[in-house]
């Protein structure tokens, strides 16, 4: 059986620089009746869990270091016994959630994780973080942004550990010269593709963070 996505909404708060905000998070779930690959449980580890099932999770994979992308990860992968990836340019912001829990191992640019047969290369897309990455399943033509790209544009740029100006390198230079047809499976809200949103990067450019 090949591989599919699956997406659990959760909804809790992300609080950065003094602020917090509602939100809505996606996390994604990849792989099939056996295993799966979780990328950024985010508020309810048990709403998670459910959707994983009976199967093994090979990984927890956090695209980046915010506390509403992280805060659901160390409860779900002591419950089924998977490790934590993050890239270690994020590892300030994880310790300001997970102070006494460092994650199990650290990801970097073309890393390769294997799941139900589906290879997914991270991407180091710095910008929103320093630390942020995409998983990119080049056969399937599936990207998992976090928040460097959604439906509209860039992620925001405007807090601390964050650069307008390298955001739109990383998805310039990394993103939008994949297949037009890439799925982009986002951090919030919709999906998209790489060809809805690659012509609208000027407009992006030019609105600033």
């Amino acid at each position: 059986m090949p591989a599919r996505v699956e997406k659990v909404v959760t909804s809790g708060v992300f609080a950065l620089d003094g602020g917090t905000f509602e939100v809505d998070n996606n996390v994604w779930l990849v792989g099939d009746d056996r295993e799966v690959l979780v990328v950024d449980p985010a508020h309810d580890p048990d709403l998670v869990l459910d959707a994983v099932g009976e199967r093994e999770v090979t990984a927890v994979v956090c695209t980046h270091g915010h506390n509403d992308h992280i805060n659901g990860a160390v409860a779900l992968a002591d419950k089924v016994g998977a490790p934590v990836l993050l890239h270690a340019d994020d590892l300030e912001l994880w310790q300001q959630v997970h102070a006494e829990r460092p994650p199990d191992r650290t990801i970097c640019d073309g890393d390769l994780l294997t799941v139900a047969g589906t290879d997914l290369r991270v991407l180091h897309t710095p910008g929103h973080t320093w630390g942020s990455v995409c998983l990119h399943a080049a056969e399937q033509g599936w990207l998992f942004s976090g928040d460097t790209l959604f439906q509209g544009g860039p992620g925001a740029t405007g807090r601390s550990y964050s650069d307008f100006t390298t955001i739109i390198r990383s998805i310039s230079s990394r993103l939008l010269e994949l297949d037009a047809s890439t799925v982009v499976h986002t951090g919030h809200g919709p999906t998209t593709t790489i060809g809805t949103e690659a012509p609208n990067l000027p407009d992006w450019i030019a609105r600033g963070h």
